[in-house]
């Protein structure tokens, strides 16, 4: 049973290429498609990828899963009452056993990226003399153009390693909470029926929460973009050939930083009310609730996560294969790419914490609500008004308030004798 949690650890990084490696067909398509369509087909070509990816690897964590419960059914019910609650515990204890791997793999990117992000920021090649220095002192004559050529491959690398971390970790999550999950059930002793208007209520709620995340955590992102570039254009001349003052670029990130706080907070505040309120109404609802949030977690992380990251690697392609930077083509993949970042690096790999913090935090809430039966519900009832506080703060308190600059344009528009 644990070799089976092992082998989706080894088999979903491999699956995961085949959507998001820059050798990979998904990959190949973006580009033409960009090429022809511009950025509109590079953004639904990403799309396509993403979906295809999350049902396959849904497949193959079903199939897996199955075995596992096949196998529990085979000896261990002779000796616990609930086998296969057990042997998915058991299948997310062989996915964690590949830790130090899937650790291993998702640190590479990173450390590509960074380091290719240094060569272009440290602009070396226009340092005088500096190819003789560095003959003088290393003994060997620069080529900064394949230097460049390589570090941009090894991007390339890092990204697809990172693309195959993600729906790892993941799994981990929504497996291992679908054991916790099933503790609550079991210590509870409830019976979800699909005809109980609970059941189908907790479910949709879990989904709307899920969907709610996606769109407050990009929020987030575009708030922040928006600010960041706003400064930019007002305070730096980016036509110029000086280099940015380290005071503007530090303000930069001052921007950036606040509203990813803001985020975080909004964010937080919405899943912890949300968590106490719903396990505070009722139980059979809560469950259902819990099992929503992972199998709705599950999908849309994998499918945010390897959209990002065929829009990240249709982009390489267009710059280390093609050679083609600069060009309307590489234009459209560089769209993608920006859309990409917020869904692979923000949305989806935050859902991994969501889905773990809701179910550990929602053990401790029903045991709350259970010795509090009389006053739970209007405990619940307070947070559930206090998380839809943070839900409208998520979203109109991070919005961009263009409506006077719209206005603005449009008075501007106007021919001299409508204005008139």
């Amino acid at each position: 049973i644990i070799s089976c949690g092992t082998l989706a650890a080894a088999v979903i990084p491999e699956m995961t290429k085949i959507f998001t490696s820059s050798k990979s067909k998904h990959v190949a398509e973006v580009v033409p498609a960009s090429r022809e369509g511009g950025a509109s087909l590079t953004v639904l070509s990403g799309i396509v990828a993403g979906n295809f990816s999350a049902f396959w690897m849904g497949i193959v964590m079903v199939g897996l899963m199955f075995v596992a419960y096949w196998a529990s059914m085979h000896g261990l019910d002779q000796y616990m009452v609930y086998p296969s609650v057990f042997a998915f515990g058991l299948v997310a204890f062989g996915m964690l056993g590949m830790g130090p791997v899937t650790i291993a793999v998702d640190s590479y990117g990173p450390v590509t990226d960074n380091a290719q992000s240094v060569f272009e920021l440290s602009q070396i090649e226009n340092l005088p003399n500096i190819k003789s220095e560095i003959e003088k002192q290393f003994g060997f004559s620069p080529n900064f153009e394949t230097g460049k050529h390589n570090l941009e491959e090894n991007d390339s690398a890092g990204n697809t390693f990172k693309a195959t971390a993600k729906p790892v970790l993941i799994g981990t999550a929504v497996i291992g909470a679908t054991t916790m999950i099933f503790s609550i059930i079991l210590l509870l002793n409830l019976k979800l029926d699909l005809l109980d208007p609970r059941v189908l209520l907790g479910i949709i709620t879990g989904g709307s929460v899920i969907y709610w995340f996606s769109g407050a955590s990009i929020q987030a992102v575009v708030t922040g973009a928006y600010r960041a570039v706003e400064y930019i254009k007002k305070n730096i001349r980016l036509d110029s050939s000086a280099a940015a003052s380290v005071k503007d670029s530090k303000e930069v990130v001052r921007i950036c930083t606040q509203y990813a706080q803001a985020g975080m907070i909004n964010i937080f505040g919405v899943i912890f009310c949300f968590t106490l309120a719903f396990a505070c109404f009722d139980a059979t609802f809560f469950a259902s609730y819990l099992i929503s949030i992972a199998a709705f977690g599950l999908y849309q992380a994998i499918f945010m996560a390897n959209a990002g990251g065929a829009w990240d690697n249709a982009k390489k392609v267009v710059e280390v294969d093609l050679k083609e930077k600069g060009t309307a083509l590489h234009s459209a993949t560089v769209v993608g790419d920006t859309v990409g970042d917020p869904y692979k690096d923000t949305s989806s790999v935050a859902l991994n914490p969501i889905i773990k913090f809701t179910t550990l935090f929602g053990l401790l809430a029903v045991e709350i609500a259970v010795h509090a039966s009389n006053i739970a519900p209007y405990i619940g009832a307070v947070f559930f008004v206090i998380g839809l506080g943070f839900v409208v703060r998520s979203f109109y308190g991070m919005r961009i308030t263009g409506e006077a600059i719209i206005k603005k344009e449009r008075s501007a528009a106007k021919p001299a004798h409508l204005s008139a």
